[in-house]
């Protein structure tokens, strides 16, 4: 499988505020963000894949709102996560 508990631990460590803190609105920016490249690349080799295509819409969907919650709790951890993890608005 291509994200088990030991890949997400080591992106809410890398993100987050600890690897046991999956709450943070940065770690979940930063797992939403490393399976929507993922579902993204396989949407390219399956291109009539509509379920992963309305999952793929979905989680784009659940990233935004994470960002935008974060963007108008505290600009300065949004500006850092975006920075980090590459997204572009």
């Amino acid at each position: 499988m291509y994200l088990d508990s030991k890949k997400k631990q080591e992106i809410f460590k890398k993100h987050g505020k600890g690897e046991s803190d999956t709450g943070s609105a940065e770690g979940q920016i930063a797992l939403f963000t490393h399976r929507i490249t993922h579902l993204t690349n396989h949407l390219k080799a399956n291109k009539k894949d509509f379920n992963t295509q309305r999952s793929l819409v979905l989680l784009v969907g659940k990233r935004r709102n994470q960002l935008d919650y974060l963007m108008n709790k505290d600009i300065e951890r949004y500006r850092a996560i975006i920075k980090k993890l590459k997204i572009r608005r």
